[in-house]
């Protein structure tokens, strides 16, 4: 062990829900190193029942970013105020998993006297100042290993990669109620299906994702449809639901679910089946197969991530997740649907900054409708 005396640690990762998922791991590093220290997390606002009831975690704190929004001189002073009292905290090692100005301004703020973050000529001149160590991991590698090689140069690691999500039973019983309403009963089959993104440009044609659910449902499968409350997801599915039309087994949940609820809904499902997105990874950490169609974002970085594959590797290409650079990949329970072609992944927002991915679009129902027979154990006509 490279420190010692570390009794208080803060994470930081000022990203959005699905990235503060895949920072688990490195919570459980820090208290396989440090069982007798406080560990603590530093996110956004909105993303923070990811990690809510982990053990792994004390406390978690959360920063508004509503205050992006408010005057200059209103601005400052909550800023201000807000890393003055980080700093009364008394954190001896900050590590920093975002990248960004705002994260490395504030792991400098606490006073820690070691202070993690990422090799990167990004950003805030003269930011790497900020930090006391510095590491330069692989962006080519899953971005759960990618978290973990921030930490493990400074010999903070573990051999337990799994993502943790836990629900209440109170979120249970409200899944519970939601299917007993809908009539779904004991042994049926629940296909969860989640078709947007915060991201449009992630999200697949419309009479595809219909032409799909319709399928499922005339296989017999109970599909319950969810969106995020935002206006722009829920306008979309509900695109979706019309062309679907009115259907028996159809369990329109759009905007009805908190993140812990959706995790309940994933948990009481056979399989999940959408686009990348945090829900995506919800479903994958609560163990539920996945079936996600990738556009523009690269599987090897974002694939779900499977909790049963112990023997995985961060090292060679053989048992590395999603090894190839694009195409139809698996990763224990999980299947990646991506197009074949030079330019995937770009990271773009769309082809040619129109907010619509061809190779998204060029994905035909009767490949998913394969696939998803295959994971249900059901036959492929309609």
């Amino acid at each position: 062990m490279i420190f010692s005396g570390i009794k208080s640690v803060l994470v930081l990762k000022l990203r959005h829900i699905g990235d503060v998922l895949l920072t688990v791991p490195v919570f459980r590093a820090l208290k396989e190193t440090f069982p007798d220290a406080r560990v603590s997390a530093l996110v956004n606002a909105g993303t923070e029942a990811v990690l809510q009831g982990n053990p792994l975690i004390n406390d978690i704190i959360v920063l508004d970013r509503g205050v992006k929004s408010l005057p200059p001189a209103t601005r400052l002073l909550k800023e201000w105020s807000f890393l003055r009292a980080l700093s009364k905290r008394a954190f001896d090692m900050t590590v920093d998993l975002t990248g960004g100005d705002r994260a490395a301004v504030a792991s400098f703020a606490t006073g820690a006297k070691v202070r993690i973050g990422l090799n990167s000529g990004e950003g805030l001149m003269g930011k790497r100042l900020l930090y006391t160590h510095l590491s330069s991991p692989d962006v080519h590698k899953h971005t759960v290993f990618y978290n973990l090689e921030i930490v493990r140069p400074f010999g903070i690691s573990t051999d337990d990669h799994s993502i943790d999500f836990y629900t209440s039973e109170e979120d249970r019983v409200f899944i519970d109620k939601v299917l007993e309403e809908h009539k779904v009963g004991a042994g049926a089959m629940i296909v969860h299906v989640h078709p947007t993104s915060r991201w449009l440009f992630k999200c697949w044609n419309d009479n595809y994702m219909a032409d799909v659910i319709r399928w499922l449902l005339e296989k017999d499968m109970f599909v319950a449809v969810t969106a995020s409350p935002d206006s722009r997801e829920i306008e979309k599915a509900g695109r979706i639901l019309e062309l679907v039309g009115e259907r028996q087994r159809l369990i329109d949940l759009r905007g009805k679910t908190t993140i812990k609820q959706l995790g309940a809904l994933s948990k009481a499902s056979r399989l999940f089946f959408g686009v990348d997105s945090a829900p995506m990874h919800i479903a994958a950490a609560v163990g539920t197969p996945v079936v996600a169609l990738f556009g523009p974002s690269g599987a090897f970085n974002w694939g779900p991530w499977d909790n049963n594959e112990r023997g995985v590797s961060s090292g060679s290409p053989a048992v590395t997740p999603y090894a190839k650079r694009n195409g139809i990949q698996t990763f224990g329970i999980h299947t990646v649907i991506q197009q074949e072609r030079d330019c995937v992944p770009c990271g773009c927002d769309g082809c040619a900054g129109s907010k619509t991915s061809d190779c998204l679009e060029e994905i035909k129902a009767s490949v998913v409708k394969e696939i998803l027979a295959e994971r249900l154990k059901t036959g492929v006509s309609s």
